[in-house]
């Protein structure tokens, strides 16, 4: 494949997502953004300094602020909670559960930090189970954006969307490398390489190592068809289906545990409809660790060269 995505600079999704928040303020007057003492770690600053009415600092109060946020949402408004993902969605499960997926009220859940990316903080901090409790919830919205530009769009999208939203994204700096004035379609795969020997599909920060991994197979004669399952619940079945039965051997990479992941979902719906051998890059069972990004990327196999290994192992098993 020639190179079609360049690194246009290295840059945070949770930037990503304070820029979407910020359109998506001027744009709707109803938007209405909530943290539990996290601004600056959100990136929710410009939309607090030019609407100050439409923000609610709840403090280290997470369930008050779930809470308040339903509150908020059944008077028309549309309420964004911002926190780490540990914080935002395990210490408050059961009032997301009952105030925000039961009452299928329109609140948009924003994670930040998410995944082993988050780095030196280590394990408390860390979350690799975020999609699985979220995916779990009948009616909830499950995005997961891949760089900077994506995070920014989908963000906007799911202002526009009616009814609960979990937005995840993370911390460090990485490839900024999607199209900036995209539109975001919640619910649709994008394919972001052609290919016909094995499909490669990856969610958040393991797109851009997938890509990577297409090229690298490229070189060795192994032609890599890369989808960016931005949105996983709902789930593209039509479009997942379609390329595993075009290539025949499939991939499942993402920054999150095995269990309830990317990989378990897309691996039961070929079960269904297309049986294909298939392999998983994940965190497995275990959970994070202190170390840089790129360090515990590569301990935890989430890297393009340990996407290489597993779509040669699928591309074998055909």
């Amino acid at each position: 494949m020639a190179k079609k995505y360049i690194d246009s600079g290295k840059k945070d999704t949770r930037s990503g997502f304070g820029a979407g928040l910020y359109e998506a303020g001027k744009k709707d007057p109803r938007v209405v953004a909530m943290t539990a003492d996290l601004i600056g770690s959100v990136k929710m600053d410009a939309f607090v300094k030019d609407f100050p009415e439409r923000f609610v600092q709840c403090g280290i109060a997470e369930a008050n602020m779930v809470g308040a946020a339903a509150g908020i949402a059944l008077t028309g408004k549309i309420p964004f909670i911002g926190s780490f993902a540990e914080f935002v969605t395990g210490r408050v499960y059961d009032q997301i559960r009952q105030e925000v997926a039961y009452g299928h009220t329109n609140v948009k859940i924003a994670s930040s930090h998410a995944g082993i990316t988050l780095g030196e903080d280590g394990a408390t901090h860390q979350t690799m189970e975020d999609i699985a409790l979220m995916r779990a919830l009948p009616g909830m919205v499950v995005i997961n954006p891949c760089d900077f530009n994506q995070t920014k769009a989908a963000t906007i999208a799911a202002a526009e969307y009616e009814g609960p939203v979990y937005l995840r994204f993370g911390r460090p700096a990485v490839p900024n490398f999607t199209a900036e004035d995209q539109k975001f379609e919640i619910g649709k795969a994008i394919c972001m390489n052609e290919g016909t020997d094995v499909t490669i599909f990856a969610t958040g920060h393991l797109v851009w190592e997938a890509i990577n991994a297409a090229e690298a197979l490229e070189a060795e004669g192994v032609s890599a068809e890369v989808i960016d399952i931005a949105t996983i619940k709902p789930l593209d079945e039509e479009a997942v289906i379609a390329s595993a039965k075009k290539t025949g051997a499939v991939v499942c990479a993402e920054e999150h545990n095995t269990c309830g992941g990317l990989g378990e979902l897309i691996a039961g719906v070929l079960a269904a409809n297309a049986p294909t051998p298939i392999e998983f890059i994940n965190g497995a069972d275990r959970f994070g660790q202190s170390g840089t990004p790129a360090e515990l990327m590569k301990v935890y196999g989430l890297d393009a060269a340990h996407i290489v290994e597993a779509a040669k192992k699928a591309v074998a098993r055909k």
